[in-house]
């Protein structure tokens, strides 16, 4: 029992940190102005029918009305409205149309619908009627039969797994597809997970009774609850929680789906910020920054970019005990360490290259792809490891689930734009020279106004002013410089009078 889970609750904002072996693995930050509507299940009221776009419109209590096409909903939802088309020919028997729209939903008809995609601009949500509740290693489809298995399963895997799902289920309906995290799971935790959604499932067809049309049926899980969910095991030993009221929350929901939680929740009430007193928000700005310090005194430089992330390894200032191969041995051990802590705990998914210090011997290359392989084990997203190229670099791949850190924490800085670099000042001089120039060939004002940054305009006054001269000279029109601390170092503006 080596984990703890720690959850820092604001009105604005909720930070979960997971700790296992006394360091910060995995952070989650979910913002209540950002948190969508995805997932939620609700009571909705047919408001249009378009037979010309085959789509309705759905009022479920948001201010634009939602949008469901026939496509998206069930086979035979309404068959009193359908109609009794005959084949026309042998086509028509082979595969059977989609009955319209029409015919199948009508103007103030309540029906349970779940949201696909936000309301994005002046559009709606995107619904659909074919409600699908996600789990920690299942998804349940309460109005289908369908058994599933995640198509990045080895194929061989699949039909095995399918006939545990089947005796799993027995003759209670319903059906589910096992996520790819659930593999390698034992039958105890998956016929948990069936309990947890079932038991969800059932509260959501009592609530749809006895509710008006619009009215939330189900809301998608806090933060906090799905952590609970995906994250708790058996090898957590505390859930400590800074909110009363989320305190209240969290007892609530594990007394109803995940009771064994419930004696490892506790309420921290110390005087310091929970995050403070493990250290979690210094590791969070760490995980902001692109080098990472090795204890030995070597370090990663870690660079995020669209299509991959790279990290290289350096020795630093590690000189070792022995002599240079040791040395380089010892760094990529520890580099392999704090890499796969570092890939959990910035989320980093996708393509990921690594560029470990050359290593001659294969014993130490197999040496350090058995320690990154051992600690990335314990990530539960799943990840594939390949093995070293000829030019000496690791390449490894893990799951995109959400956001990376960066991206949650972050933006593009305004003045470079994501380059990590600016123009130096003589360049942004230069430039202003060329286009007074073409201004001047352009235009016949009486003169111009430089606005600039004050090092641009300092060196137009010093080591450039005789440019400056020149080129006043050469168009006849005086030149005026203005400093301005508030435009940013590669910007200017030129102002005709």
């Amino acid at each position: 029992m080596n984990q703890e889970i720690l959850i820092n609750w604001s009105p604005q904002e909720t930070r979960v940190a997971v700790i296992e072996y006394g360091a910060v693995q995995d952070v989650f930050v979910e913002r209540a102005l950002e948190r969508g509507l995805v997932g939620n299940v609700y009571m909705g009221k047919v408001t249009r029918v378009l037979p010309g776009m085959q789509s309705a419109f759905i009022d479920i209590g948001l201010e634009r009305a939602a949008f469901l096409h026939v496509a998206d909903l069930l086979p035979n939802l309404n068959a009193r409205h359908q109609r009794d088309d005959a084949a026309s020919d042998a086509d028509a028997v082979t595969a059977p149309t989609v009955p319209p729209i029409e015919h199948q939903v009508y103007e103030g008809q309540a029906i349970l619908v779940q949201v696909l995609k936000d309301p994005i601009g002046t559009k709606g949500a995107r619904l659909t009627a074919q409600v699908s509740i996600a789990g920690r290693l299942l998804v349940f489809l309460p109005q289908d039969d369908h058994l599933g298995i995640s198509q990045k399963i080895p194929f061989a895997q699949r039909q095995a797994l399918k006939d545990r799902l089947l005796a799993l289920r027995g003759d209670k309906g319903g059906g589910f597809i096992l996520r790819t995290n659930a593999e390698d799971t034992s039958d105890e935790d998956l016929a948990q997970d069936m309990a947890y959604l079932q038991k969800m499932w059932q509260r959501i067809r009592s609530a749809s009774k006895s509710q008006p049309a619009p009215s939330l049926l189900h809301s998608e899980l806090s933060l906090a609850q799905r952590v609970l969910r995906d994250v708790s095991s058996q090898d957590t030993h505390a859930v400590r929680i800074d909110s009363r009221a989320q305190m209240a929350e969290l007892q609530a929901f594990t007394q109803t789906f995940m009771p064994e939680m419930m004696p490892k929740l506790s309420l921290y009430t110390g005087e310091r910020m929970l995050f403070d007193l493990f250290s979690v928000d210094a590791e969070i700005a760490l995980a902001l920054q692109r080098r990472v310090e090795l204890r030995s005194g070597g370090y990663l430089v870690v660079d995020q970019t669209e299509a991959l992330t790279t990290i290289d390894v350096n020795t630093g200032g590690f000189v070792g005990a022995k002599n240079f191969e040791d040395t380089i041995f010892k760094t990529n051990l520890e580099a392999a360490q704090a890499l796969a802590r570092q890939l959990r705990l910035r989320n980093l998914g996708g393509i990921v290259i690594v560029d470990f210090i050359d290593m001659r011997r294969d014993t130490h290359r197999e040496a350090v792809l058995s320690e990154l392989q051992k600690h990335l084990s314990r990530d539960r997203t799943k990840s594939m490891l390949g093995g070293f190229s000829p030019l000496g670099l690791l390449e490894l791949t893990r799951k995109r689930t959400r956001e990376s850190l960066a991206h949650i924490l972050s933006e593009t800085c305004p003045v470079c734009s994501g380059r990590g670099a600016v123009k130096t000042a003589r360049t942004v001089c230069y430039e202003i020279l060329r286009e007074l120039l073409t201004e001047a060939r352009n235009f016949n004002p009486l003169g111009f106004r430089v606005i600039a940054n004050p090092r641009v305009i300092d060196m137009l006054q010093d080591e450039e002013s005789v440019h400056v001269s020149d080129l006043s000279a050469f168009v006849g029109k005086p030149i005026a410089l203005q400093a301005d601390p508030a435009v940013p170092p590669e910007h200017y503006d030129i102002v005709l009078s």
